[in-house]
């Protein structure tokens, strides 16, 4: 009984500061018809579930390095928060062959850190991720205001778009933002990624 009401708080409280999370700005996302075997590679991606392996030194020096950067700009109550996010971002990140400098500068522009963000497009939580890609390639238990899974789906959706611009840093950032052809979106990104994310900022 008692963990029936505490999932039930938990609940409400999570409905609770959706509603009070501030809208993000970020753009939208466009619906496209995939092709099977697309929709089969990237669905593949986001069901992935190995856990992130926090010993592994390579993981564990870019967190250090990168802990009080993070914490500095963002929304974490305390330093192991700050780096579990940041292991699940060079996790998600490396997996999807993206650099994880470039993850942060995209999530900053977006949402600001915040996980429960809402754009008016509907695109959600930290990487704002449209819900149609839950139904696309995803499954009903997919929480996109859930830290791993918005990772996740944002990292291989940018390697998507990646992808289909052939390398193109600026068409895939536009793409994922829903503003192909328009320069703001990518330069705010490559600007955030160059002054607060980069190793040398």
């Amino acid at each position: 009984m008692c963990s029936r009401a505490s999932r039930s708080l938990a609940a409400a409280l999570a409905i609770a500061a959706i509603a009070a999370a501030p809208a993000a700005l970020a753009g939208e996302q466009k619906y496209e018809v995939l092709s099977a075997s697309v929709r089969a590679t990237l669905a593949h991606a986001v069901n992935d579930r190995t856990p992130v392996d926090m010993k592994d030194l390579d993981t564990r020096a870019w967190v250090r390095g990168m802990t009080r950067k993070v914490q500095s700009q963002s929304r974490f109550p305390d330093e192991d928060a700050a780096r579990d996010f940041l292991a699940m971002v060079r996790y998600e990140a490396m997996r999807a062959g993206l650099d994880p400098h470039l993850v942060l500068a995209v999530i900053d522009v977006e949402s600001k850190f915040r996980k429960y963000a809402v754009s008016r497009a509907g695109a959600r939580g930290l990487m704002q991720v449209m819900p149609f890609w839950v139904r696309e390639i995803g499954g009903p238990a997919d929480n996109l205001f859930q830290e791993r899974v918005n990772l996740r789906y944002g990292c291989t959706i940018l390697r998507h778009y990646l992808d289909r611009e052939h390398g193109n840093l600026s068409n895939a950032l536009g793409r994922y933002n829903g503003s192909l052809g328009q320069a703001d979106y990518p330069n705010r990104v490559l600007k955030a990624w160059k002054e607060r994310w980069a190793l040398t900022a």
